[in-house]
């Protein structure tokens, strides 16, 4: 059941981003509940984070587009919520891209427009009831203030709570390509030549997975100009295949990602300058008791796709401006004791796996154990089977005040824990039984908040 609106929103204004609880390097907002990430898209030299968001609780509800940016993926800055909900409903997920080509009539071919398609949940409120879920347009030339397309909306009901639209542009057929969730595990694909008047396709289907689709091409390192799709559910769950502009042939089963307890409805950037596919998720889970806010968005991943010997397989990796945060490498301090008084830790561990014994890391209390024989690697009840490559476990711990963010060889496994703090003291505890040899790297992290005056 949607929230009553209250009167006036949250009082943000005094957030100060050093609360007890306040992740800091995770992305929060200054108050109210969050959730799904939405149109991520680098535009007038920066990058745009949009994302689900309460205005007035920190429960789900009231449904509005909040609106951060960036220089760095790692310094974000809230500002004014980019889109209101209306006539036609609240406003649920979606993507942004940006009209080069003005296909649109949005913005013109010297400043094209950033164009955000969204989905208008009819019915979620006072003014839509009745109304169906439909997909609507709004666009911006400075990045800032937002108009919704008058004619919206430009995609009707299709069936069920079809939503989440994740719009592409498709290169070697000329048109914008569209992945909307439907229902079940059954998304569609339509296709359009200027975002407004849209073409049904093809059906895609993704087993174990719902909601919140994502689509995209990459070249399969290793494997010298081969590129790839891969459709990507809700749940993190993928599937690799070609796609011929109409269909997405799948070459996959349905292969997940997340190993953790959070994470969920996780999109990427429509571009990148760089040229990365940059993706960031929603910490489903992460519920703060007592604050002004309640849930956090996953750090910034970059994906890869790479060839193994089950074909190719897609890795997540940690984004290199995470290490704009670094203070000076900490040294032990005896019995594999690694002091960081902040708590705000990034770990890295290369070991040779011996024959037999476990390695324990104990990062402000809370526990990750890998377990030589079974190859085992737990952290509070979940657990995922991590064999060893030549020989060695590769492990990044990244450990902000609520969340441990856990990758596995390379990025081949990700474990994203939420977990309130615990007493203790602050710091990483590396403990082994068995010849475990090689290296432990471990970083202090400084808050991402000081460095651009915090999300204000």
């Amino acid at each position: 059941m949607l929230l009553a609106a209250l009167a006036l929103p949250l009082m943000i204004q005094s957030t100060p981003y050093e609360e007890p609880l306040r992740p800091q390097f995770h992305f929060t907002a200054k108050a109210g509940w969050l959730n799904d990430p939405n149109g991520l898209v680098f535009f007038g030299g920066e990058y745009h984070l949009f994302f689900q968001h309460n205005p007035f609780g920190t429960q789900w509800g009231n449904m509005t587009w909040g609106h951060a940016v960036s220089p760095d993926l790692v310094h974000w800055r809230q500002i004014d919520h980019a889109i209101e909900p209306d006539r036609l409903g609240t406003i649920f997920s979606g993507s942004a891209v940006v009209d080069v080509a003005n296909t649109s009539g949005l913005g013109t071919v010297g400043k094209p427009a950033l164009v955000c398609i969204y989905t208008a949940a009819g019915g979620t409120n006072e003014a839509s009831k009745g109304q169906p879920f439909t997909q609507c347009l709004a666009s911006s030339t400075d990045g800032r203030i937002f108009a919704k397309l008058p004619d919206n909306p430009v995609l009707g009901h299709l069936e069920a709570e079809n939503r989440d639209p994740k719009v592409l542009w498709h290169e070697p057929t000329g048109k914008w390509v569209m992945a909307l969730f439907l229902d079940g595990n059954r998304y569609a694909l339509l296709g359009s030549k200027d975002l407004r008047a849209w073409t049904r396709l093809s059906t895609v289907e993704m087993p174990g997975a719902s909601e919140c689709p994502d689509f995209f091409e990459l070249p399969v390192v290793g494997d010298r100009g081969r590129m790839k799709w891969v459709f990507w559910g809700g749940s993190g769950r993928y599937r690799v295949g070609s796609f011929d502009g109409t269909t997405f042939t799948p070459e996959t089963e349905s292969i997940p990602t997340n190993f953790g307890n959070t994470g969920y409805a996780a999109q990427t950037y429509f571009n990148d300058p760089n040229g990365r596919r940059v993706q960031i998720a929603w910490h489903n889970n992460a519920n703060f008791p007592g604050t002004a806010w309640n849930q956090e968005l996953g750090i910034p991943t970059e994906l890869t796709l790479v060839s193994t010997p089950d074909g190719p397989r897609l890795r997540i990796h940690p984004v290199s401006e995470l290490a704009r945060l670094h203070g000076p490498l900490v040294k032990e301090q005896g019995s594999g004791w690694f002091p960081v008084e902040s708590g705000l830790i990034d770990a890295t561990v290369s070991l040779e796996v011996p024959p037999t014994g476990t390695l324990a890391l104990v990062a402000n209390g809370q526990r990750i154990t890998y377990d030589a024989p079974s190859h085992d690697l737990k952290c509070l009840d979940r657990s995922v089977r991590v064999a060893p490559v030549e020989g060695r476990l590769r492990l990044r711990v990244l450990v902000d005040r609520a969340s441990l963010e856990i990758f596995a060889q390379e990025g081949a496994v990700s474990m994203p824990i939420f977990a309130l703090p615990v007493d203790g003291p602050r710091g990483l505890r590396v403990e082994r039984t068995g010849a475990w040899t090689g290296e432990v790297k471990v970083y202090p992290l400084n808050s991402a908040w000081p460095a651009h005056g915090g999300a204000r």
